[in-house]
């Protein structure tokens, strides 16, 4: 395995501010169990990776509605398969502070300060980088072009993709 940065970030917003405010029809829409928005950040990230992780329970693949992995649509689960220390096929990230993030980056809020609820996909960075300055779209609480600053919440991170890892 090894790290390629092909992460094509121009793809990622492209995606996102097409399909921000209405769905793609080839994914299932989760709104009505319990929310969108990791479905629709995982949408975006397969647009710039173009490859997915089929590896039962542990990886990150969608095939339909009841075939998909848990870190497609949950939150939690989202962030421990980008951060993942072990090398396994798909996109790579980490953590990062504000000032790292680029456009096709991510974002997780928690919204009652205990765990992490919503994951937006970031469309720009502006000077300094922070809330007021970044925007993102998102499903569930659907937007494009939002500052995360509009946002009511108790915590957020930053999740900075690095590219991908490829057998």
């Amino acid at each position: 395995m090894r790290l390629v940065q092909d992460y094509d970030r121009a793809a990622v917003v492209r995606y996102a501010r097409q399909w921000a405010l209405k769905r793609n029809p080839a994914y299932y829409d989760y709104e009505k169990l319990g929310g969108d928005c990791t479905n629709f950040a995982s949408q975006c990230v397969y647009a710039g990776s173009r490859l997915m992780n089929y590896t039962p329970d542990l990886g990150w693949y969608y095939i339909d509605a009841n075939r998909k992995a848990p870190a497609w649509t949950g939150v939690g689960y989202f962030w421990n398969f980008m951060t993942r220390s072990k090398a396994s096929p798909g996109p790579v990230g980490v953590p990062c502070q504000a000032e790292a993030l680029l456009p096709g980056d991510l974002v997780q809020l928690s919204f009652d300060g205990a765990g992490f609820q919503h994951t937006p996909v970031v469309l720009a960075v502006g000077t300094p980088a922070g809330p007021d300055n970044i925007l993102v779209a998102a499903h569930s609480y659907d937007t494009l072009g939002r500052t995360l600053a509009s946002y009511t919440f108790q915590k957020l991170r930053y999740l900075h993709i690095l590219g991908t890892t490829r057998p």
